[in-house]
């Protein structure tokens, strides 16, 4: 088990085989070495360099490497690993075999197999063993770090299928997982084993099976297995994706989602020590939404201020310079000690419910604050107590200066900011401010009238604001009052967003351009559209007409607010 928190670099977003076409290739992966060795030149501390998914070869049973993409296989890579002392680490598919994982079932496995051949049977026939030998084998070569992906808990021989009900196919695969791999652990106790997709539970609600980790609009319930921490170092919460929580900034909506699922699982008894929250990922792929660096800093921090002992980070290390790096271990060099030495405590709201929330880390010398305000509005968050009265802000968004007012702090609409208490509010801890996202200095909601509002469309007018820009928020639900989350696909391919939630206005019969930042063909889906009406754009004081629309057929109910957004609290005409 881990005894100190841990730094692993994934390259996945660096390529991306599933939403998008970037291959894996050993040109690609040793291009990344560089940069990794650059960044922990430069401070930064990454301790693991994982290959993620496709190293393999289809038909080669996890055992040998892909050509024509590997004409080495992985030798290069494990002596740089051995070279610079990095530890290196491998992604399975466990035992699912569909399509995307790209790999055949070895003949071998056959008598494992399920009906359809797509996943083998964890406790019945030849395949937990023989893929327990393989990560042995892997270890030997020196491999250190196995990240276990789409597992399977329901796959079933048919004979076992005829004979077991499906919740005891469940257990018993989940007890074979747990009682292998905490064996697999004990022979190689310096082994760090990550648990990802295929291990959260779903639940039933309203009649349809849902996965919570799809979405934040989901109440908390049990959806993980604390028994899965005696074969996993650390159980992750869901690949990084917007909440259903609308959000001007793109980015910002991506943080609430990786806030939220670390909320549930640390809900469901998971230590937040032992929850991989994966929220760090830069790169140039569809995986990410193309994002690149964009709001990179904040994303950090909130990734290492939730607590977590295994830190991922993913993506295209190139597109951080020598100053961005410098400024990486800053944000390290502070948070990661507290990781090991600090009491941890959520506090505020539920993120997903669009409450003021925050994250402590406290010693007896002080201690740190992440907060954001997740809401349209100006909002007021207090601070659990800590040693040392001189609170102080570290890192803030631009825009909006976030204000202190003993321990409690007024943010500015989708705000986050990093606050210190005692010995760590200091000069030297100042970490300055995220520039790729701008806070309002006010807002305030705007009265529309109706002229039309059915499941799919909703038109309203407005009067023109006399200072500031419109704000338009639009969300879509079922009939039961949960977020329904559309998606045209995964790029390159896939529908834009905007295509499918749109947000029209005009003035006058004239169209009015509306500033987006979610047109984006976005593989997870989305649930809301936020877009803004500058105030330049128009013209007089003729209204302005806003038409909503969305073609998701799932859709029972559209609901739009309208904000009038300042930049600064004293601005004028």
């Amino acid at each position: 088990m881990l005894k100190k928190p841990v730094c692993v670099y994934i390259n996945w977003a660096a390529y991306d085989e599933l939403s998008d076409k970037i291959e894996l290739t050993e040109a690609l992966a040793l291009a990344q070495c560089e940069h990794l060795r650059r960044l922990r030149s430069l401070g930064v501390q990454l301790d693991y360099y994982l290959m993620d998914a496709f190293w393999y070869a289809r038909n080669g049973g996890y055992r040998t490497w892909r050509t024509p993409h590997w004409p080495h296989g992985p030798a290069r890579w494990l002596a740089w690993c051995r070279r610079h002392d990095v530890l290196p680490g491998l992604w399975f598919s466990t035992n699912n075999f569909f399509a995307g994982a790209q790999i055949t079932p070895h003949p071998a496995w056959r008598a494992s197999m399920n009906e359809s051949n797509t996943a083998a049977c964890l406790f019945d026939g030849p395949f937990w063993p023989a893929f327990l030998q393989i990560l042995q084998a892997w270890h030997t070569r020196g491999i250190r770090c196995y990240k276990f992906d789409f597992t399977e808990l329901a796959a079933a021989t048919p004979a076992m299928a005829r004979t077991l009900l499906p919740g005891q196919i469940w257990e018993k695969n989940k007890a074979a997982l747990i009682a292998g791999l905490a064996a697999f652990r004990r022979r190689n106790r310096d082994t760090l084993l990550l648990g990802y997709n295929g291990l959260d539970e779903q639940y039933r609600i309203v009649g349809d099976w849902i996965n919570v980790l799809a979405g934040t609009g989901y109440p908390i319930c049990k959806v993980v297995d604390e028994r899965l921490l005696g074969a996993f170092d650390a159980v992750y919460c869901g690949d990084p994706r917007p909440a259903d929580v609308p959000a001007m900034n793109f980015w910002r909506a991506k943080d609430i989602y990786s806030d939220h699922m670390v909320r549930v699982f640390h809900a469901n008894d998971v230590p937040l020590a032992h929850i991989d929250n994966s929220g760090f990922m830069i790169g140039t792929t569809g995986t990410c939404y193309y994002r690149k660096t964009a709001a990179w800093r904040g994303m950090l921090l909130l990734s290492l201020m939730r607590g977590g002992w295994v830190n991922t980070y993913y993506g295209n290390l190139n597109l951080l310079s020598d100053e961005d790096a410098r400024w990486f271990a800053k944000a390290q060099a502070l948070v990661l000690p507290l990781q090991a030495t600090a009491q941890w405590t959520p506090f505020g709201g539920l993120p997903g419910a669009c409450v003021p929330y925050g994250m402590a880390a406290t010693t007896r010398a002080g201690a740190v604050y992440a907060v954001v305000n997740p809401t349209q509005a100006m909002a007021e968050i207090a601070v659990p107590r800590a040693a040392g009265s001189n609170l102080a802000v570290l890192f803030h968004d631009a825009g909006f200066a976030p204000v202190v007012r003993g321990t409690r702090v007024t943010l500015g609409p989708e705000q986050m900011a990093v606050l210190a208490a005692g010995a760590y509010a200091t000069a030297a801890n100042d970490l300055g401010i995220e520039p790729d996202v701008r806070i309002p200095g006010a807002i305030a909601p705007v009265r529309c009238t109706t002229t039309r509002a059915d499941a799919h469309r909703v038109e309203l007018t407005v009067a023109p604001p006399a200072v500031g820009d419109l704000r338009i928020v639009v969300r879509q639900f079922d009939a039961h009052g949960l977020p329904v989350r559309s998606t045209g696909g995964a790029p390159p391919q896939g529908k834009s967003l905007d295509t499918i939630i749109c947000i029209r206005a005009a003035q006058g019969g004239r169209a009015v351009s509306v500033k987006i930042n979610y047109d984006k063909a976005i593989w997870s889906g989305l649930s809301w559209g936020v877009g803004e009406l500058q105030r330049t754009s128009l013209r007089g004081r003729a209204p302005i007409s806003i038409c909503c629309t969305t073609s998701d057929p799932r859709v029972a109910r559209l609901l739009v607010e309208v904000y009038c957004v300042r930049q600064s609290e004293g601005e004028t005409e």
